[in-house]
């Protein structure tokens, strides 16, 4: 592959891929001039995937064939367009028609009407698209998009991850061939350096200050890692991009190895994510088949290569030097540090890892420049952040934002609210690794600094909102179970210390806590924090400490009132009949699995608490709101 070659390409395919990026006004008339009059983009990330996307694309592309259109509209599987409580995602263009949650029997009427008819499904476009005049705005003019900016995420539900030419009409490889042909290593690494990135997948270490220690570590062999091991429960933000841009990855991966001297790589993505598999490894091949990948890269003397590698699942290979143990063949588990994987990583080399995040910025930050990059986000936290925001929030999804946006704008505007009316209560931050940011915080900028100062972290980005319902002892648990299972005990204080936590809270939610218990929590985490071998068995105390610091009350009430102020402790909750509500219509006895409820007809009922199993039954099937949980 040649520079001309490169450019022959982007030229061939750029107008083409435009079209799905701009305004409509300008999109209608690129259309004309390209050979497509309309493109449909259906998304084929794992959210859409498993909503049913694929039948969607199949119907699709039966219809246009029954109407003669086929060879009108050009149909494309994107990656994930980010607001995933909707799919599956169809969007037309160049009008930007976004048609939500959509299904076999509505894709007929999108091809008879919008298609051939050239009338736009109203009824079936997602509300926020839709003015109460009746007129359609773009998606990236919605509360969802506005405030976002898309770095990381810029191609994801824009091109066909499995196209390489439309990577390329997006300006792809275009930065590799910059660095071969212009750039020293010393160059790049300082660009990477002054653009202010820093890792996303976690520590926030200086990307740039990463890549010259790994340069100028002596040795003739090195190697290049990407982490997309992803493990943090509600967190697929490494798994979106693999599925939506996974040339980013390898042109990224390429300029990190001719920067720090490597010929080899290996991508160390989890088995779990089947789609991304499959795609990065279309990309890879296309890679090699048009000379991006493998020998005299350009032309200019440059050859790399790129392996992956699948992970079966262990949260703690997330940890580099576990990772690293792993692509080696052997057992995941993290060694001790130092040396760094810079001085002695993968098979005893010098290693640069980063997560798939953060290469994804590489690119644009060689293209654009490193000032660029660094005149967004905060002083010390430059460019963006993805979060995968869950929870307890109206809309569900992949949102990326400028470093320094607010807790409340991620809340409030970008995720929609709180659903059923309810208030915000916390917001987890970092999975098992972080801690919980209360509602008097909502203001606070998200940025590494400030999340850090709240006794919570940044972590790989997932966001997770709580409501008033959220029992925030409950919430330490649920996590504190996910790291004794993941933890690979290797060191005590984090195989006996996490288990001990965990019992100590399932003590307290069961109504068995007694106050000395919290001293003890206190003096067993920081224990951990300090003694751990890794970086699990450090943070995994994090959801305790931050959920006793600012909701110290609820375990108090746990301990001294033997009840959970927000109905989720089973083993605290009590069913109550109000006698006065009761009609005696028999439904709660009729339908009690363990038999605890009696009475006779038309008479109020009574709950025997020896026998309740606090399964909820009796409360649902309730037609008076006669019956209590407390």
């Amino acid at each position: 592959m040649t520079i001309e070659q490169l450019n022959e390409i982007k030229a061939k395919r750029a107008d083409i891929v435009k079209v799905r990026t701009i305004i409509r006004e300008e999109g209608e008339k690129l259309a004309k001039e390209t050979a497509y009059r309309k493109q449909i983009l259906v998304c084929g990330g794992t959210g859409c995937t498993s909503s049913g996307s694929m039948k969607i694309l199949e119907a699709l592309n039966e219809e246009l064939k029954a109407t003669g259109i086929q060879d009108e509209i050009l149909v494309v599987r994107t990656g994930c367009f980010g607001l995933c409580s909707l799919g599956p995602i169809v969007i037309v263009y160049p009008e930007g028609a976004f048609y939500a949650q959509a299904t076999v029997e509505g894709i007929k009427r999108i091809v008879d009407e919008h298609l051939v008819k050239g009338e736009i499904c109203k009824d079936l476009l997602y509300k926020e698209t839709v003015h109460e005049d009746g007129s359609i705005i773009s998606l990236y003019e919605t509360n969802f998009y506005k405030k976002q900016k898309r770095i990381a995420l810029r191609n994801c539900g824009v091109i066909d991850p499995e196209n390489i030419e439309e990577y390329i009409a997006t300006e792809g490889y275009q930065a590799l061939y910059k660095v071969l042909d212009s750039m020293t290593p010393d160059q790049v690494a300082q660009e990477v350096l002054d653009s202010g990135l820093r890792g996303r997948g976690g520590a926030g270490f200086p990307t740039g200050r990463k890549w010259m220690f790994t340069k100028d570590a002596p040795g003739d062999v090195k190697y290049v890692a990407c982490n997309a091991d992803e493990g943090d429960p509600g967190a697929f933000m490494d798994r979106s991009i693999l599925e939506g841009d996974p040339h980013a990855i390898i042109e990224a991966m390429t300029i990190a190895a001719y920067t720090v001297g490597a010929n080899q790589g290996y991508v160390y993505v989890r088995a779990e994510y089947p789609v991304a598999v499959h795609r990065l490894s279309i990309a890879l091949q296309q890679a090699r088949d048009y000379g991006l990948l493998g020998k005299n890269i350009f032309g200019k003397g440059f050859d790399f290569d790129i392996e992956i590698r699948l992970g079966a699942g262990a949260f703690v290979c997330g940890e580099e030097t576990a990772l690293l143990t792993s692509i080696e063949g052997n057992r995941g588990e993290p060694r001790p540090r130092p040396p760094f994987p810079a001085v002695k990583g993968l098979f005893g080399k010098p290693t640069l890892l980063n997560n798939v995040e953060t290469y994804s910025n590489i690119a644009q930050i060689i293209r654009n420049g490193a000032a660029w990059y660094a005149s967004m986000g905060t002083e010390k936290s430059k460019g963006t952040k993805v979060f995968a925001l869950g929870g307890k929030i109206t809309n569900v999804g992949l949102v990326e934002i400028p470093m320094g946006t607010t807790l409340r704008e991620i809340v409030e505007e970008i995720g929609g609210g709180i659903p059923n009316g309810k208030k915000f209560k916390a917001a987890q931050t970092g999975g098992p690794s972080g801690g919980c940011i209360p509602a008097q915080y909502i203001d606070t900028p998200i940025d590494y600094e400030s999340l850090s100062a709240l006794g919570s972290m940044m972590g790989s980005g997932g966001l997770i909102v709580m409501d008033e319902d959220n029992c925030m002892v409950d919430v330490s648990k649920f996590y504190l179970n996910f790291t004794v299972d993941e933890s690979c005990g290797k060191c005590t204080p984090c195989r006996i210390g996490t288990r001990k936590l965990y019992q100590l809270l399932e003590k307290i939610t069961d109504g068995k806590g007694e106050m000395k218990d919290l001293d003890t929590i206190d003096e067993l985490a920081n224990h951990m924090k300090s003694s751990s071998l890794c970086a699990l068995g450090q943070s995994a105390p994090n959801p305790v400490l931050s959920t006793l610091q600012y909701f110290k009350d609820e375990y108090i009430a746990h301990i001294e009132g033997k009840c959970c102020p927000s109905g989720v402790c089973k083993n605290l909750l009590q069913y109550n009949i109000i006698a006065d509500k009761c009609k005696g219509c028999t439904l709660c006895a009729r339908n009690c699995p363990a038999k605890a409820i009696t009475g006779t007809v038309k008479q109020p009922h009574v709950i025997d608490q020896s026998k309740c199993i606090k399964c909820g039954v009796c409360i649902s099937n309730c037609k008076f709101g006669a019956i209590i949980k407390k």
